[in-house]
């Protein structure tokens, strides 16, 4: 079996040489790496959510639905700091987002796997970051992320070519904006959320 190393970590993975220090009983069925530590552990349920990232169907919607659950707890427990907390919450799981994606996407040999959702979690937070929290603009905010998340216009989808926790976190961040100045226009401007 040739074993090479990660393009997104430098982490061994399947037709590395250095597997053999690894050794093939570490090989999971799908080709990745099993979890060798706490840390591996760590990366693999904050980058998916906290296991979100692993629901069969659609792990980004969930992880979406994750950052506009966790808006909604902070409206309805602290809604005096709301877009403060939200807006610290988003810049807080980028951050640890990127190194949870890199990791996991070096432990399962993909430079993007679906079940990495801490990307939507801090994009959908970024979107809701910009107008006061009610269920007209939960709602709004999760299907224009959504929209946009999925559509990736210029430069997101060029921002998936960045190296590792980077290409996979960008993307989501630049549909975050697009989003929240949607809602942000359609709240100030427009006076309709």
């Amino acid at each position: 079996m040739k074993i090479s190393e990660s393009p997104v970590s430098g982490l061994p993975c399947r037709n590395n040489p250095a597997w053999t220090r690894i050794g093939t009983s570490d090989l999971r069925n799908d080709g990745g790496i099993r979890l060798k530590n706490a840390g591996d552990s760590l990366a693999e349920w904050t980058a998916t959510g906290l296991g979100a990232g692993h629901l069969p169907v659609a792990p980004g919607t969930w992880g979406s639905l994750e950052g506009v659950v966790l808006a909604a707890a902070i409206h309805w427990t602290i809604p005096i700091w709301e877009r403060g907390i939200i807006a610290g919450l988003a810049i807080l799981f980028s951050v640890v987002g990127v190194w949870a994606a890199s990791r996991s996407a070096a432990l399962s040999g993909d430079s993007d796997p679906s079940k990495v959702v801490i990307d939507e979690i801090a994009g959908q937070l970024l979107c809701l970051v910009w107008i006061p929290v009610t269920g007209v603009s939960l709602l709004a905010g999760f299907l224009l992320f959504r929209c946009f998340d999925i559509v990736k216009p210029a430069p997101a989808r060029q921002s998936e070519s960045l190296p590792g926790g980077w290409g996979i976190m960008a993307d989501d961040w630049i549909a975050g904006l697009y989003a929240g100045g949607v809602l942000a226009l359609l709240h100030f401007v427009l006076g309709w959320i």
